[in-house]
């Protein structure tokens, strides 16, 4: 079959029956064709096989400057966010431009294997040298033919509680960071978490740039520099280009202060980004029995028709020591612990992982239509709730029209089975 096929035949699209047929040209679909029943596959056309075809996967929150570090110099032994923060403090200084193009670029292959075109990653700046972001950026240009990546400036030891916080976010921009970061429930004080919000606001408002911020990844329900960020972008007519990540201490909340808070979340249009499988690692550390599962309240803000995409947040590193980059391995541990495995809810699991994920990264030209970039994913499934039981890996990623990831899928062999 050639690299570059003239369309794909027999794809089944979300929320639309029927099989079609998605012609491609100059590196776009140049039509969405519907078949009447299963078409024959003509030369130079790649067959969907009936499966589901979905615009290519959204990686919304990673850390690349840290994947593959786990162990490095030292385990983090108490699986604690700030034990994590204390081991990669350690690692920072063995950091070279060599070592993190390396291993960002070994993890992102990993990515574009299952399906991954858009990738956001946070970048530590917290590092007078701002050796790994400096390297992000020329890694941003060597893999721009399979992955579209954004950078954050992320201050992982605060704004305003690292010596030279706010001068370093500001150099980290004007290096080439795309979107701004904060921390603000790490800083040392609560004036301090609002302050930091506050001048990362002026800093993206002056750089005309995204904003992302790690917020509350915390148990502590004290914690409500949620409601500081959205106030902040309500004012400043900002929501849509603000991202609120983790958000923990929500799912300590209780539900009278939470219908106050709904109401400024939905004025304020803000997107989320949950983290699943990190965020059962890491929180609950310090409860007894029961212990609180410390996911963000995912379907309530789905619910209040706000945009929530998943992430992977870590591969293998002071954080979170697992990590293969299949996001659908990511999305079903993240649909178990919201409870949301109804079928209503399973029909619209991939936007999670697709459409979500590039309302949070802005994307423009993002999906499967006539005149778009010709850039899809071929699942393993006819309906999400097959794609979602087989969790295998894509059987094909194009891109621009170019099969970047091809698989045959391999039936298993169980020998000796009663007939």
């Amino acid at each position: 079959m050639t690299s570059h096929p003239t369309a794909i035949t027999n794809a089944r699209l979300p929320g639309r029956d029927g099989l079609f047929r998605l012609p491609m040209a100059n590196g776009q679909f140049s039509a969405i064709e519907h078949l009447p029943e299963k078409a024959t596959v003509g030369d130079g056309e790649l067959d969907a096989g009936g499966n589901l075809v979905t615009p290519p996967f959204v990686e919304p929150h990673i850390h690349l400057d840290a994947a593959m570090t786990a162990g490095e110099p030292r385990w983090n032994r108490s699986g604690t966010l700030f034990e994590g923060i204390e081991c990669w403090s350690e690692r920072k200084p063995m950091l070279t431009r060599a070592d993190v193009i390396q291993r960002a670029e070994k993890t992102l292959k990993l990515f574009a294997a299952h399906g991954i075109q858009y990738v956001r990653t946070h970048v530590d700046v917290t590092d007078p040298t701002l050796v790994a972001l400096e390297a992000m950026v020329e890694v941003r240009e060597r893999v721009a033919d399979c992955i579209d990546l954004q950078i954050v400036a992320f201050p992982q030891e605060g704004i305003l509680s690292f010596p030279g916080g706010k001068d370093l976010m500001n150099r980290a921009m004007t290096i080439g960071a795309d979107v701004v970061g904060g921390i603000p429930h790490f800083e040392f004080t609560r004036d301090y978490g609002v302050e930091s919000v506050k001048a990362l606001m002026d800093l993206a408002e002056r750089h005309d740039s995204l904003v992302d911020v790690h917020c509350d990844e915390i148990d502590d329900p004290a914690s409500r520099f949620l409601e500081v960020l959205a106030a902040e972008a309500l004012a400043r007519d900002y929501g849509t280009r603000v991202t609120a990540s983790h958000t923990c201490a929500m799912h300590s909340y209780d539900d009278a202060y939470c219908s106050r808070l709904f109401r400024l979340l939905a004025k304020a249009n803000l997107r989320f980004v949950a983290l699943p499988t990190e965020n059962l690692h890491l929180q609950g550390r310090f409860d007894g029995y029961p212990k609180r599962r410390g996911v963000t309240r995912v379907p309530e803000l789905l619910d209040a028709d706000l945009k929530v995409a998943m992430g992977q947040d870590s591969i293998r590193d002071p954080w979170y020591p697992m990590g293969n980059g299949n996001l659908l391995r990511t999305l079903d541990v993240g649909l178990h612990a919201c409870h949301m495995l109804g079928t209503d809810r399973i029909d619209r699991s991939l936007e999670l992982i697709t459409e979500n994920g590039a309302a949070v990264m802005g994307l423009a030209d993002y999906g499967v239509a006539e005149g778009k970039p010709a850039r899809c994913v071929i699942l393993n499934g006819e309906t999400p709730y097959e794609v979602l039981l087989n969790q295998s890996p894509v059987l094909a990623s194009v891109r621009d029209g170019r099969v970047l990831v091809r698989r045959v899928p391999a039936p298993a062999e169980v020998n000796g089975w009663p007939e």
